[in-house]
């Protein structure tokens, strides 16, 4: 347990009680922005063992369609120790995808390297993204970042295009546990005109003991530094506005302030988990915009040390917003 937590990007379902569910998300944009896919490798571990499935769900950004691709459960094989896993011959891993799915409605195949990742840091006070939560065995859906922003090198068939993501951007993320919220919202983009920034967000309804409470996890790299702002770091959400194509975010600490105003693009439908199986639809977006501006504190109020718009940024709003927003209210 205690190497698993230490090492989140590595398959967690080994000897774990259904239901349960895993799944790793690579989102690859290439080099001159035409195209952005979402690859989706995952597993669903059921009560009743005959409904259990590993799948690939496939987002295609441009055309905003969804594919998801089911596969029998014992064609899911992973390693012990870290993160490679195969499903029915397609391989995944950090440094890597080779895909060779031949479906009526998607033929994909190809292989991607990445090159230059920048995972969230791992610590043992402080295993990734949720911080101390991370050691909490009984949270319903634990969050890993294995890499905000790097480089891919290869290309992919899809549908007889051959498409270039040599010298693309790429990110990588991952979610298991019981099920996904009951409300959340989520943002993501690497995409600000420079190399090395990345914007990843998150905020959701977390069961607790008998209770909930608004939970929000974010980080932003740049220059090399990665700004944190969680529940778990002591910062607080100062506003949160959501409207229908709109949210507007402003977080803060003792010594920072954060502010994200997202543009809600256009989405297609994924296939999310409850503790019956992939049943749930969750709307996603791969072309939305994030406006951030990163302020620092000074004794005079505040100064200005980034500010730009982040493309092709993913989006989902999902669940019971209005219970969300309520308690953020109320924290």
């Amino acid at each position: 347990m205690f190497q698993k937590i230490l090492n989140p990007a590595s398959y967690h379902g080994r000897g774990k009680k259904p239901p349960f569910f895993e799944g790793w998300y690579f989102k690859l944009t290439d080099k001159n922005r035409q195209q952005t896919y979402a690859v989706i490798p995952g597993i669903f571990l059921h009560k009743e063992f005959f409904r259990s499935s590993t799948f690939i769900q496939v987002v295609d950004g441009k055309n905003m369609k969804n594919h998801f691709i089911a596969y029998p459960v014992d064609t899911f094989k992973s390693h012990k120790k870290y993160f490679d896993i195969d499903i029915s011959g397609n391989k995944f891993s950090n440094e890597h995808i080779s895909i060779n799915i031949h479906k009526e409605d998607l033929q994909i195949s190809g292989n991607l390297q990445f090159q230059f990742l920048n995972p969230w840091p791992v610590t043992p006070s402080s295993p990734g993204i949720m911080g101390w939560y991370a050691w909490v065995p009984f949270m319903e859906c634990f969050h890993g970042v294995l890499s905000m922003d790097h480089s891919i090198k290869g290309s992919l068939k899809i549908n007889e295009k051959e498409i270039d993501f040599t010298g693309g951007k790429g990110y990588i993320e991952k979610d298991w546990g019981q099920a996904f919220p009951e409300a959340w919202i989520w943002q993501q983009s690497n995409h600000f005109g420079e190399d090395g920034i990345s914007l990843t967000a998150s905020i959701a309804i977390i069961p607790w003991i008998g209770k909930a409470f608004p939970g929000f996890i974010i980080g932003f790299l740049w220059e090399r530094q990665l700004y944190r702002f969680a529940t778990y770091t002591g910062a607080k959400t100062r506003l949160l506005e959501i409207e229908d194509k709109t949210v507007h975010w402003i977080v803060e600490d003792k010594k920072y302030e954060l502010e994200m105003f997202s543009e809600i693009g256009s989405s297609t439908y994924l296939r999310a988990p409850t503790p019956n199986g992939m049943d749930r639809q969750i709307n996603e977006s791969v072309d939305s915009l994030v406006k951030v501006r990163l302020s620092q504190k000074i004794k005079t109020g505040k100064t200005i040390i980034f500010q730009g718009s982040g493309l092709h940024a993913g989006f989902e709003k999902e669940g019971n917003i209005a219970k969300l927003l309520d308690m953020v209210k109320n924290a």
